[in-house]
């Protein structure tokens, strides 16, 4: 038994022992290093001379330095979009990484499939729209404004007397694959900035089938010069170069997407629209490291947000656009990116 006497002393003991272990597990908290939050960037395809996927590299690696704990590994996924699934599975297999992200509008539906097998790993899918999957995040542009910007362009061009149009009003939109995203905010985009400029421009539409064959690229937009279009619109990843060829062969004219890239044909890329993906992609990758992301939500950034626009600004721009037809989009532009002007967002 404890005398009574010594009931004081053990309990001061006991009293002093629990303040010492709070403040050891306190000073113990804030020497704590906290846990590594890993990310891995699936490519679908690959880095070096694809604009978008340099500009997704580069955001989530700026990103990555602002935190200590934070890391990043690349990896190209190559141009076989039948190997995508299997590789994006290993790596959820190893259950190393926090994130996987990537970009791509076919991505989304892959990565469903990979969480069959793997439920709990989480991903990001930037320019791709998925929303009600909670381990899953999406962002999409809002490329209708994309679309409309180089539609407008494409449509004062076929109405000029610019020495590569001609008096049919028609323009082109080649692209690798259809895809939502294409067929709902894309095209439609396009088809109403041209008509905006004459309801009688008509668009001439047609499919790669992959996004690589340069060739197949080139017959299509030789067999659209020959029917009449004198501008395309050129989505097709590494294929594009067979469109960009043809209409310097042809003295024919090209419109770019996703990235400013007049110095690849000065003269026949007549206007780029863009989007800032590296803007999009560091700011999302630093609220998932943050825990800020809302995962099981799907996004839509816009152009007077500053994620979406066109490039009037360069010096390419300038020198091979008329400068009649560069105040009626200057005009254009203006109203966009105030946000007078503006598009509805379509079910995707």
């Amino acid at each position: 038994m404890v005398c009574k006497k010594m009931l004081p002393v053990l309990f001061l003991c006991i009293f002093l022992l629990c303040i010492s272990s709070i403040v050891f597990a306190s000073g113990s908290r804030e020497k704590r290093v906290p846990e590594s939050f890993d990310i891995m960037v699936f490519v679908p395809g690959v880095v070096a001379g694809s604009p978008i996927y340099e500009q997704l590299a580069d955001g989530v690696k700026k990103a990555v330095a602002e935190y200590s704990h934070a890391t990043v590994k690349i990896m190209e996924g190559g141009f076989n979009q039948g190997e995508w699934g299997e590789k994006l599975t290993s790596l959820a297999a190893t259950g190393e990484y926090e994130i996987i992200l990537t970009s791509n509008p076919a991505m989304p539906f892959i990565a469903l499939e990979v969480m069959k097998s793997f439920p709990d790993q989480r991903f990001i899918n930037v320019d791709a729209y998925y929303k009600g999957q909670d381990k899953l995040y999406t962002l999409l542009y809002h490329q209708v404004e994309q679309g409309y910007f180089v539609g407008y362009l494409g449509g004062l061009v076929t109405t000029s007397t610019m020495p590569g149009s001609n008096p049919d009003l028609k323009i082109g939109l080649i692209a690798g694959q259809e895809y939502p995203v294409l067929n709902k905010m894309i095209k439609p985009g396009y088809e109403k900035g041209a008509k905006d400029i004459n309801p009688g421009i008509k668009i001439d539409f047609r499919i790669i089938g992959n996004w690589y064959d340069a060739n197949k690229a080139s017959d299509l937009a030789n067999s659209m010069f020959d029917a009449g279009v004198d501008i395309i619109l050129t989505i097709a990843g590494g294929a594009n170069q067979g469109v960009i060829q043809a209409a310097k062969e042809r003295g024919k004219y090209i419109l770019y997407f996703d990235s400013p890239e007049y110095n690849i044909a000065p003269g026949t890329i007549l206007g780029c629209g863009i989007l800032r993906q590296d803007k999009a992609v560091y700011e999302v990758v630093k609220k998932a490291i943050e825990g800020k992301l809302e995962f099981g939500k799907a996004d839509v950034v816009t152009t007077k947000e500053g994620f979406v626009d066109f490039a009037d600004k360069d010096p390419l721009y300038t020198e091979n656009v008329p400068p009649d037809i560069r105040q009626k989009m200057e005009t254009m532009l203006k109203k966009v990116r105030s946000g007078e002007l503006t598009f509805e967002i379509p079910g995707l």
